[in-house]
C-alpha cells in the first residue's frame, strides 16, 4: 500500500510540475508573442482556467505528501519526503501571497478595462512563477530521491 501511495503522490506532483513548467516556458512565451489584446486575453483566460484547478492540485499534492510522511515515518527517505512537503508548503504560501493577488486582477481584465501597467503586472507574475516552479521542481526531485 505504501508503494502505491508513493507512486501516486510522485505522479500527481510530477504532472503538476510539468503543467507549471509548461506555463512558464511554453505557454507564456507563446501568449507574449501575440498582439497586445490577444496576449492580455490569453493571460486572463489562462488565469481563470488554471486558477480554478491549481489550488486543488497544490493542496491535494500537499495532502498526499503528508499522508506519505505519516505512512512511512521511520523508513529510509522520509526526511526527503518531509523536505518535499516543506517546499510544497512554501509554494502554496508563495501562491497565496504573491501570485494569486495578481491573477485575481488579471483574470477580470479585458482590452477595455485593463490597467495601464498590465504588462508590468504580468511580468511580475511571471517572475514569481519562475521562482515557484524552481521550488516545486525541488519538491518533486526530493520525492523522486526518496523513492531510491
Amino acid at each position: 500500500m505504501l508503494t502505491a501511495l508513493e507512486v501516486v503522490t510522485t505522479v500527481v506532483v510530477g504532472v503538476m510540475v510539468g503543467v507549471e513548467f509548461a506555463v512558464a516556458f511554453v505557454m507564456n512565451p507563446i501568449l507574449n508573442a501575440l498582439p497586445e489584446d490577444s496576449t492580455q486575453l490569453g493571460h486572463a483566460h489562462g488565469g481563470r482556467m488554471l486558477g480554478a484547478v491549481m489550488p486543488v492540485w497544490y493542496i491535494g499534492s500537499l495532502v498526499l505528501v503528508a499522508v506519505w510522511v505519516v505512512a512511512a515515518w521511520g523508513h529510509a527517505g522520509t526526511g526527503l519526503v518531509v523536505t518535499a512537503g516543506a517546499l510544497l508548503i512554501l509554494s502554496v504560501i508563495m501562491s497565496v501571497l504573491l501570485l494569486v493577488p495578481i491573477n485575481n486582477r488579471n483574470k477580470t481584465w479585458t482590452p477595455q478595462n485593463r490597467p495601464a501597467d498590465w504588462k508590468e503586472q504580468i511580468n511580475r507574475w511571471n517572475r514569481y512563477h519562475y521562482a515557484r516552479v524552481a521550488v516545486i521542481v525541488a519538491a518533486f526531485t526530493s520525492l523522486v530521491a526518496a523513492l531510491v
